[in-house]
Parts: C-alpha cells; sequence; structure tokens
C-alpha cells in the first residue's frame, strides 16, 4: 500500500539529485574547469640560443679587431674563429672570445649571451629576465631616462671584466639553482656573464682625456633606445700596467627572455694615447644590432 508513495520519493530524489550535480558541474567556480587566473606563465620566446662564435660576421669581426690584418692566414683564421666560453648549460648560456694584437694597440671583444628561465610559476621568462635586466642597469649605476647622469670624469664606479661585481663573471645562469661557476676563453675577456641576478656589468663610471673624453651627454653611460627590448651602454676608461690606459665598453640588451652583453675594450701602447670612446662605443653598438637582428628572424 506505501509502493505508490515510495516510488513518487525515489523518483523526485532522483530528479533533484541530477539538477544539482549538473548545476555544480557548470559552476565557473569549479576547478576542475580551469580558473584562468590560475593559468601557468607562457614559456620564453626563445627556447634555443645563438652559436656565438659564428653569430658576428667576418668582415664585422675585422672591424671591431684590426690587429688581424697584421696576421699571417693561418693566425688570421685562428683569431677570426674565437674561442668559446666555458659554460656547464649550452642551452641556458652561451658566449665565445676573440683577441687581436697590434704595434699601437690591442682589442678584445666578448659576446655573452643569456636564456632566462624563471623558477616561480607566477612569473613568466620575459618577465624574470626583464628583472634580471633591470638589476644590471641598476648595478651599473646606469641613469634612466629623466634621472640626472654622473658627469664626475676619471672616476670608476665599478670593478673591471672579470671582477666579482662585473657582468662577465661567471656563475649558474641568472634566475636558476646555485651551480657551478662558468670559466672564461683563455687571454680574452671573460666571455660568461652574469651567474646570479645579484651580479650587474662592468662598473660605470667614465674616463676624460684627449680624443677620449667621455663628458659629452651622447657618450656618458645611458639607456639605448631601437635595440631589443631595452638597452644599456656603459663606458669604463681605466689605467693597466705602466700608465696605459684601456677603455671598455658595454652594450647590454634583452630580447624576451634573453639578455646579451657586448663586452669591447681597447688598450693603447703608448701611455699618452686614450682610446675614443664614441668609435668604440659606435662599433660595440653596431654589432649588439646585428645581433639583435639575428633573434629577430
Amino acid at each position: 500500500m506505501y509502493a505508490p508513495g515510495l516510488a513518487a520519493l525515489l523518483v523526485a530524489l532522483v530528479a533533484s539529485g541530477c539538477t544539482s550535480g549538473g548545476s555544480a558541474g557548470a559552476s565557473p567556480t569549479d576547478p576542475k574547469q580551469g580558473d584562468p587566473t590560475l593559468s601557468m606563465p607562457a614559456p620564453g620566446k626563445y627556447r634555443t640560443l645563438l652559436e656565438p662564435c659564428g653569430a658576428v660576421p667576418t668582415s664585422m669581426l675585422k672591424d671591431l679587431l684590426p690587429g688581424i690584418s697584421s696576421l699571417s692566414p693561418d693566425q688570421q683564421e685562428r683569431a677570426l674563429q674565437g674561442t668559446p666560453a666555458v659554460t656547464y648549460d649550452t642551452d641556458r648560456r652561451v658566449g665565445c672570445g676573440w683577441k687581436a694584437d697590434s704595434p699601437s694597440s690591442s682589442h678584445r671583444l666578448s659576446v655573452d649571451i643569456e636564456r632566462v628561465v624563471s623558477y616561480d610559476a607566477s612569473v613568466s621568462d620575459a618577465d624574470r629576465a626583464k628583472q634580471v635586466f633591470t638589476k644590471k642597469q641598476q648595478a651599473a649605476h646606469i641613469p634612466t631616462p629623466g634621472s640626472s647622469a654622473s658627469t664626475d670624469t676619471g672616476t670608476n664606479g665599478g670593478s673591471g671584466p672579470g671582477s666579482g661585481s662585473d657582468g662577465q663573471t661567471g656563475g649558474s645562469p641568472s634566475g636558476s639553482p646555485s651551480g657551478s661557476p662558468s670559466g672564461s676563453p683563455s687571454g680574452s675577456p671573460s666571455a660568461t656573464a652574469t651567474g646570479s641576478a645579484d651580479s650587474s656589468d662592468a662598473g660605470s663610471g667614465s674616463g676624460g682625456g684627449a680624443n677620449g673624453d667621455t663628458s659629452a651627454p651622447d657618450l656618458l653611460p645611458r639607456t639605448l633606445s631601437g635595440l631589443g627590448d631595452a638597452a644599456y651602454v656603459n663606458d669604463k676608461l681605466t689605467q693597466s700596467g705602466s700608465a696605459t690606459q684601456n677603455r671598455t665598453v658595454s652594450v647590454v640588451f634583452r630580447t624576451s627572455n634573453v639578455i646579451v652583453t657586448v663586452t669591447y675594450t681597447q688598450q693603447p701602447t703608448h701611455p699618452d694615447e686614450v682610446p675614443d670612446s664614441k668609435e668604440l662605443q659606435d662599433r660595440a653598438q653596431a654589432l649588439a644590432k646585428k645581433l639583435a637582428d639575428e633573434f629577430d628572424q
């Protein structure tokens, strides 16, 4: 006698359960549906790096290293090949160094290319690279647009190539756990860039002197436009042995999740000669622009 009523109750319960379940499954707050705010950041634009020793055209190397022209054909071939930097993860960091001496001066060139990887699920590779680049720029005391640039000459605002505060110091790639440091080509400026986000590029500061004055605003350490997503140039004049002066120009730029550093040094043999700032900056920037174009292809 209770069968009809019991059957009706069961039908009502089943219908209610189906309606409730279907509503929950369609809810926009159901985590199984995928919350857009919890999506992982996109990987970096660049997953591979240029082959640094082959990335610089021969004609440009001969211009950057004029002493090559005085070498024998065999010596020229070896000098143009460059010396690969010693790194422990060529998927993340590569570099190459060149050198050439002449009776009047010696030139050193290095190229360092680092692919930054973020280990923070909330930060993209490109944003992590932006953070690393900004720290390099700040540590090198590069004025940002609108800030007052230092006009002191003959002072060194940081350490030279190969020192602990220089952008060419070897180490583990930025954004990665601590690892083994990387070395540099023998006889050339270290071609491996900063090993951590705390490292910086060559120290700021400029040196004055005949044909080498960097007091002009367009030659001071500064940010650059039209080169990658962000870029700056640093210019440093220092004294070395026997009172000779050497000038090191560094051009650093970021394109998406890759940071490239070009370091170019000239040391005249005559103590009274000062390397020309504009000439070195123009050459280093031309090479940096060439490398940036390679990434865009």
